[in-house]
């Protein structure tokens, strides 16, 4: 048999975690890294947070799965929760971040058809972004490496420059339905959206009655230093994606929107069957538990800062590799003059260290949100130490 039974769609490195211990990784062999990738910013809480742990445990022992034709106490308190907490009225439960996004493509298409408008079906989208791998998600994006061999995709989506607040509303038109933006895009390359961009996407829909859209998948519950990185902004979303550090590690995604926008989302418009299942409901029970406990957001925040100065503290000492440091709190890039996911393999392979590359040659440091001061040391003479020694390719 020459293809693996596990299909071989992602190029797997040498890293076989087996255990997890806070902000450490363990391998077959016993080998140790300190993980500041943190399963691509979903393991918010470490590896095996006591709270999460036990939660999960407890929750398995009592009741796993039920269809959702019944009532959901379990569901209804987690959305109580994140309604109380954020912007939104209503909040729908999936296992993913692409199915969180789907369901608001879906919900913003379904508000203009309940308003007598379904001419209105396209969403304004944006260079290098990354929406997840399903085929609207990929349509969502013009990202040649995301869709290619999976035409044809689906209508319904333009693209424009991302921070490029003219170049987007000179899109708008009688079929545009709202705009679709990361508030920071990630696989991007941690690019950041300026405070004018996302105001005025935001004056734009008010004006034309269209919809704002967040995917805050990768940059939401808590990564930036605020529950949602819109709330820095001043903006107020009709509907946001969210998923990742949403339940520590547990399958977990939500789509969230106002009583408006939600509108056209009535019996039978969509569903899931795994879908704010009671187990993923106690997982995220328990993060919100942590999360909103008093400092946490301020710890992110004060991490956030630490780390962000001493990696530009660093920048100097390594000028022929490194160029700037981007992001918000600690959902951070450090750029590269080279070939990033070769450098992200030499911290890895040779130094302990588990960082995520990303596009325009970032290197993505996406630790878990309870790291400490001794932690952000660790990670900059790692890092430090993968510098001193690397020699990038001549053709990087």
């Amino acid at each position: 048999m020459s293809m693996p039974a596990l299909m071989p769609v992602y190029p797997r490195c040498e890293v076989r975690p087996v255990r997890g211990e806070g902000v450490y990784l363990i391998g077959e062999q016993g080998e140790r890294y300190l993980d500041f990738a943190a399963g691509i910013a979903v393991n918010c809480l470490g590896h095996g947070h006591p709270h999460l742990t036990q939660a999960i445990q407890q929750q398995a022992a009592t009741l796993m799965h039920v269809s959702n034709l019944y009532g959901s106490p379990q569901g209804e308190a987690l959305a109580q929760r994140i309604v109380a907490n954020s912007f939104a009225d209503t909040v729908f439960f999936t296992n993913s971040g692409a199915e969180a996004v789907e369901c608001a493509i879906k919900t913003a298409r379904r508000y203009h058809f309940a308003n007598g408008n379904p001419q209105r079906n396209t969403l304004i989208t944006f260079n290098m972004a990354f929406h997840g791998r399903t085929l609207g998600a990929i349509s969502a994006t013009n990202q040649a490496k995301m869709r290619d061999g999976f035409e044809p995709l689906l209508p319904g989506f333009e693209y424009a420059t991302f921070n490029d607040l003219e170049g987007a509303l000179a899109l708008i038109g009688d079929h545009t339905a709202g705009f679709l933006v990361e508030p920071v895009q990630g696989e991007g390359g941690i690019r950041v959206a300026s405070q004018e961009f996302l105001q005025g996407l935001r004056k734009a829909c008010d004006e034309h009655g269209l919809l704002l859209v967040l995917d805050e998948v990768q940059c939401g519950y808590g990564r930036t230093g605020t529950l949602f990185a819109h709330e820095q902004y001043g903006v107020r979303p009709d509907i946001v994606a969210s998923a990742k550090g949403i339940a520590g590690g547990f399958p977990l995604g939500a789509c969230l929107a106002t009583e408006d926008a939600a509108k056209g989302m009535v019996f039978g418009t969509h569903g899931s069957t795994y879908g704010g299942n009671p187990l993923a409901m106690a997982a995220g029970e328990a993060v919100l538990d942590v999360m909103l406990e008093d400092g946490f957001f301020d710890n992110v925040k004060a991490m956030g800062d630490r780390l962000r100065s001493s990696l530009e503290q660093m920048i100097p000492n390594f000028d022929h590799l490194f160029e700037e440091v981007r992001g918000m709190g600690l959902m951070l890039g450090l750029k590269l003059k080279s070939d990033s996911r070769r450098f992200v393999a030499h911290c890895r392979d040779n130094h302990g260290l588990l960082l995520v590359a990303a596009g325009e040659n970032v290197v993505r440091i996406l630790p878990p949100l309870v790291i400490g001061e001794e932690h952000v040391a660790e990670a900059i003479e790692k890092l430090s130490d993968a510098a001193r020694v690397y020699v990038p390719e001549a053709d990087d």
